[in-house]
């Protein structure tokens, strides 16, 4: 049913699960600084404590063994390895920690895949202009080229910067994540535009200098819905549909694996737009220089991050903002028939995936992939016989399967969102993704696995046993 090796996985990051905010000389990150204002997070919880995996990590390890994981990928916190965000000051607590982690990982059998990008800017950085900036490129190729030199010899999965769509719009656009800008349909282009340098610049460095002695490989994590039209026979929705994705997977993955610039049907909209509202100034979507690195080809696999998906109905823009759903054009909306898991954005839709990995081999030029975060969640009263999220992984599983068989996409490895429940954003400890419950009212912060960690123990124990991974 998989390939050999296939990689079963579970995903975390720094800011959601390590807390330690403070400890051991790590400087303050976007997220540290966001969350501790009043009215942005659910109840105004923050992260500070959160699993604390920082001192508890041995416990994280039990949890990865419980499982039988193959593959666990963790996030560096950029700020506990250099508190300024440049090398120029190297905490060697944090190189101690993230050095423990491997190594356990490795001794259990268990290969990391490292992110280093994970939504937690250090707050020195920003204060210089973060992301916004031009020369954060630069500043992150640094960042990259120390976390390569320093773990590439047991590290050989990484991902330098996960979803750059969210982070571009929920923390520029809509103010919603840190550092909370709402700079309308100017701020998020230029950001995603210094992200996509910023990946270039690491992935060369590492394709140059450690390639050929570390044997690893490089990627960016894209979270994407799948999207198809409301009504398949209305020209309008269909267009609409094609423009969305375009504007949100496309809008990455189209520099990196297609042509080395941006869309130009995204490109053409936006610059109608800003004629149309009577823009004055450069171009909203910048472009790439003779002096940036090349794009193309910066991804030895298709990193994605898949919960959800939407139909697309043609809609009216606002005249109000340049804001980034105007320009799509576009109303996305949640079939009724699709069961709710958790929050309301998160419709249950297994074969979303499947189609959308199809999407991508048609697409991206057949890429390897690996799905690199899918999850369920669970609100209110806690439920550790998690039967209903039980029955939606299962289903998603399958969908994986009839993807590598029937439509010949080369999945290599699925991740679940999340080792155990975590810090989520903006709605703190209200959401509930993880294989292993948290229970965050008691100091000791005790890990009791669910039925869904259950069931995905024995899912990776009958394919290592029938031989199909290695």
């Amino acid at each position: 049913m998989f390939p050999p090796g296939f990689a079963w996985g579970a995903s975390t990051s720094a800011y959601q699960i390590e807390g330690g905010w403070q400890a051991d000389g790590k400087g303050p990150s976007i997220w540290d600084t966001f969350s501790h204002e009043k009215g942005k997070v659910f109840e105004d919880q923050n992260g500070d404590v959160a699993c604390n995996s920082y001192e508890l990590w041995e416990k994280d390890l039990e949890c990865i063994q419980q499982l039988g994981l193959t593959h666990y990928r963790l996030s560096f916190s950029w700020a506990r390895l250099l508190p300024d965000g440049t090398t120029r000051t190297i905490n060697q607590k944090g190189v101690q920690y993230y050095n423990r982690v491997i190594d356990d990982l490795l001794a259990c059998n268990v290969s990391p895949m490292v992110t280093l990008y994970h939504y937690d800017l250090p707050q020195a950085l920003e204060d210089l202009g973060g992301w916004k900036s031009p020369g954060i490129a630069t500043l992150f190729d640094s960042y990259a080229k120390f976390c390569f030199q320093t773990f590439g010899d047991r590290v050989k999965l990484w991902i330098t910067i996960n979803e750059p769509l969210v982070c571009a719009t929920l923390g520029y656009e809509d103010g919603i994540h840190a550092p909370g800008l709402e700079e309308r349909g100017i701020a998020a282009y230029l950001v995603g535009h210094n992200m996509l340098r910023a990946h270039a610049m690491a992935w060369h460095s590492y394709d140059s200098d450690y390639r050929a002695t570390q044997k690893g490989a490089v990627s960016l994590a894209l979270n994407s819905d799948w999207l198809e039209p409301l009504n398949p026979d209305c020209i309008e929705d269909v267009a609409a549909t094609e423009r969305d994705l375009i504007f949100t997977l496309g809008w990455f993955a189209w520099p990196v694996f297609v042509t080395g610039d941006y869309p130009e049907m995204m490109r053409a909209a936006i610059e109608h737009r800003s004629k149309k509202l009577g823009y004055i100034g450069p171009p909203r979507l910048p472009s790439f220089s003779k002096d940036d690195p090349t794009i193309l080809g910066t991804a030895d696999f298709f990193a994605l991050n898949y919960y959800t998906s939407q139909k697309v109905k043609a809609g009216g823009d606002d005249e109000q903002t340049l804001c980034m759903k105007s320009d799509q054009d576009a109303e996305e909306l949640i079939d009724p028939s699709w069961p709710i898991c958790g929050v309301s954005w998160l419709a249950v839709v297994p074969y979303g995936l499947r189609k959308l990995l199809k999407y991508i081999k048609d697409t991206f030029n057949d890429p390897t992939v690996y799905i690199t975060e899918n999850g369920f969640s669970q609100m209110g009263p806690l439920q550790l016989e998690d039967v209903q999220r039980c029955e939606f992984f299962n289903s998603t599983i399958l969908e994986v399967a009839k993807a590598i068989q029937e439509d010949g996409v080369k999945v290599r490895g699925y991740f679940v969102w999340s080792l155990m429940d975590n810090f989520e954003w903006s709605f703190g400890f209200s959401v509930r993704f993880g294989l292993f419950n948290v229970d965050f009212s008691d100091a000791k912060l005790s890990r009791t696995i669910y039925q869904l960690g259950q069931e995905y123990a024995k899912i990776i124990s009958e394919h290592r046993n029938s031989g199909q991974t290695q």
